[in-house]
């Protein structure tokens, strides 16, 4: 979810790896739109590389798209990404295009709108919202309460060093945390033991 400031280019995102490495997509300049660096990005699906595979994907406020497209590069069978600005989404849509990315669906509508809809389970989900949002926990228990998580699904949830982490679900069990400069990020297990 972002705030339109300006609708010029402003920079690229890279893919990192997979079927799509090295390919170079515009990033609109919008307010709020803070997409997850490499470093960070890296890291992250050397975690996840080998739960991708044939994976369901949920890229939640995806903005740029780094992280569901990543995912869809890396071999994840289907992705969601959800974007409620309609400047990023359309922009999310180009990029699929361009990819060629018949797994990906965008869905332009607010992160709640679209798991209270939502009829399917996912393997990975994205939940990087807007840092002055605070959706953490929000948003962490409607994937409980909508039954969107499969069975040991595994979260990915990216926040500010300076806030404490965010209230969670106690069936989410911590596998891996790190820092990058001012950026918490950490990948969850939804335990259903």
């Amino acid at each position: 979810m972002v705030k339109l400031n300006k609708t010029k280019t402003q920079g690229q995102l890279r893919i990192i790896a997979g079927s799509w490495r090295g390919r170079k997509l515009a990033v609109l300049d919008l307010e709020g739109l803070r997409p997850t660096s490499n470093r960070v990005r890296e890291t992250v699906f050397n975690w996840l590389q080998s739960h991708l595979g044939q994976s369901r994907c949920l890229d939640l406020f995806a903005g740029t798209g780094a992280l569901g497209l990543e995912a869809a590069s890396r071999g994840a069978e289907h992705v969601s990404l959800v974007e409620l600005n309609s400047k990023a989404a359309m922009q999310l849509r180009t990029h699929c295009q361009t990819l060629l990315a018949e797994q990906c669906e965008v869905h332009n509508q607010a992160v709640t709108d679209f798991l209270n809809q939502n009829q399917q389970q996912y393997d990975i989900v994205f939940i990087d919202p807007p840092y002055q949002s605070h959706y953490w926990s929000e948003v962490a228990e409607q994937l409980i309460a909508t039954g969107s998580l499969a069975d040991d699904a595994l979260i990915y949830l990216e926040y500010p060093t300076q806030l404490n982490k965010p209230a969670l679900p106690t069936q989410w069990q911590l596998i891996k945390e790190k820092k990058a400069g001012a950026v918490n990020y950490c990948i969850f297990r939804n335990s259903t033991e």
